[in-house]
């Protein structure tokens, strides 16, 4: 198999864009109606990542980081950020697998500007010029575990609400 998916054509990387058809958009009408989408799906984009931006600083002041110590504030966003993002990717593709715009809204915009991989290396590299590595690898490793944690936990709950409305469906009907 090619690393770049091109072993099946017709298939798309990601699921929120479609396939190009062959031999590519055709007639300047047609490219034009086929942009369209996309304006309105950059634009969701950037309301998403505005929410999440603004939430990931309100949480950043509220537990700001002080130089040396572990990085609270960055380890909740993430964490929190990698929960919602498993809740919340399983009820959307189980619940509305062709919705176009909930998947980048919310997945790529609010919970890819809430969560901050940049952060989170830039606050390891600050603990070991602490002099303070054991401290870093802990916040590194605490980070990863519970992070995976997090969005399996995310899913499992997701999974758990939504057999439970299809068992409070049937029971009402």
């Amino acid at each position: 198999m090619s690393p770049f998916g091109d072993d099946h054509p017709g298939v798309p990387l990601d699921p929120d864009l479609g396939v190009d058809p062959p031999g590519g958009f055709g007639s300047r009408r047609r490219r034009r109606r086929m942009l369209r989408p996309q304006v309105v799906i950059v634009g969701a984009l950037a309301v998403g990542g505005s929410i999440g931006a603004v939430s990931r600083y309100a949480i950043s002041l509220a537990l700001p980081t002080v130089t040396g110590r572990f990085p609270w504030g960055t380890f909740v966003i993430n964490v929190s950020g990698s929960f919602v993002l498993g809740f919340l990717l399983i009820t959307l593709i189980e619940q509305f697998p062709l919705g176009r715009l909930a998947r980048p809204v919310i997945g790529t915009g609010i919970i890819g500007a809430y969560t901050t991989f940049s952060t989170f290396m830039t606050e390891a590299v600050l603990l070991v010029r602490a002099g303070d590595p054991a401290l870093a690898l802990a916040y590194l490793g605490a980070s990863l575990v519970v992070g995976l944690v997090a969005v399996s936990a995310g899913m499992l709950g997701a999974r758990v609400v939504l057999r439970a409305e299809r068992w409070l469906q049937e029971e009402m009907t």
